[in-house]
């Protein structure tokens, strides 16, 4: 027999602790100050979670959150010999190997629904989402944007009415309606998107770097394709469904990610390469109904980003290559009728760039 020890003791029908003896005879007695508070058969006893260095263990027949502290070593190991079924109600290898092949199922299998499920339900809902509601969205966008990069509408008049003049061009080349709305805004960022709604934006920093009519309104026609392709709601849906699965994969079941995810698309207008591939079609094909080059574009976005082979994993980007898109516009442009009037006048080009030195709302 060994000798008596203390242990902790919580009856489990208040919070008290008690610093207890205990005896190992016949059963685990359990006492206080020579007064037997409890006696647990060994058959009855089972080990519960516990940090190391201490044994606590509960007992079948006694309250459901009773529970026994032991961190004496000997009576520990004295105890656990005579508990023949101590480990009984812990998972066995065969359990924890079940339920590691159910955990791997389950994430292979949000993986496939982000890979091929979520990309198809965002195809099919996209053309169901209702105009109306499309808008609010690009509302809510807009104004996030302007938030993130402080930027304000250009509206310089004689600025303006330039760039009136090259946005109703390549919309009527383009077959949109009056119902696209587009702006010039203040920000040194080299960059134009589309959101959803039919909203296109062209930040001041693009047009300092343009070096001509046609590079901006080829960037214009690109984002228009956006437009006319509903890109933005798409990848909407397709990114903020992925962010969700994701979550839940990781445990974010509030759904924050998908939120974050959601509005990181909406502000960088990051498309597919079949988006972005399509996009530049369309303005090919609107620039050459228009009698103007498409590979002005190409140019601006090359002088902008430089040469991007090489640079990272190139068939994950979301975007062709820069210098690939360059020479496809190239040679689109070959053998094409490119004798259409320019876009814009010297004078109004020159106050289109300078839309935004004064004049801003």
């Amino acid at each position: 027999m060994p000798p008596a020890a203390d242990g902790v003791y919580f009856d489990g029908a208040s919070n008290k602790r008690r610093v207890v003896a205990l005896e190992l005879s016949d059963a685990l007695e359990i006492s206080q100050d020579g007064q037997v508070l409890a006696r647990w058969a060994y058959a009855d006893i089972r080990r519960a979670d516990s940090p190391t260095g201490v044994l606590r263990v509960s007992c079948l027949a006694a309250p459901s959150l009773a529970r026994l502290e032991i961190r004496d070593a000997r009576l520990a190991s004295d105890l656990v010999a005579r508990c023949g079924r101590l480990d009984e109600n812990l998972p066995n290898r065969r359990g924890v190997a079940t339920i590691i092949g159910w955990s791997l199922a389950a994430a292979v299998s949000i993986v496939l629904v982000v890979l091929f499920g979520v990309p198809l339900a965002a195809e099919r809902l996209t053309p169901l989402v209702p105009d109306a509601f499309e808008r609010r969205v690009g509302d809510v966008a807009e104004a996030q944007v302007k938030v993130i990069f402080d930027a304000r509408r250009c509206d310089n008049a004689i600025g303006q009415a330039a760039f009136e003049k090259l946005v109703g061009a390549l919309r009527q080349s383009a077959g949109l309606d009056a119902s696209v709305q587009s702006a010039v805004l203040a920000t040194a960022v080299p960059n134009a998107f589309a959101l959803p709604g039919g909203k296109v934006y062209l930040f001041d920093g693009l047009l300092a770097k343009a070096e001509n009519p046609d590079e901006i309104a080829g960037v214009l026609a690109h984002e228009l394709g956006h437009v006319r392709h509903r890109d933005s709601m798409r990848e909407l849906i397709h990114n903020g469904g992925t962010s969700f699965l994701i979550g839940l994969l990781f445990g974010d079941i509030t759904g924050s990610g998908a939120l974050i995810f959601a509005s990181r698309t909406l502000v960088t207008s990051s498309y597919s390469r079949d988006a972005e591939t399509n996009a530049d079609s369309f303005a090919i094909e609107t620039m050459h109904r228009l009698g103007r080059p498409a590979k002005p574009m190409g140019e601006l976005i090359f002088r902008i980003t430089g040469k991007e082979g090489g640079k990272g994993l190139t068939l994950v980007a979301s975007h062709p290559l820069t210098e690939d898109r360059l020479a496809r516009m190239g040679k689109a442009d070959v053998g094409s009728t490119l004798t259409g009037t320019p876009l814009l006048s010297p004078v109004e080009w020159q106050a289109l760039k300078a839309i935004c030195g004064a004049g801003k709302v």
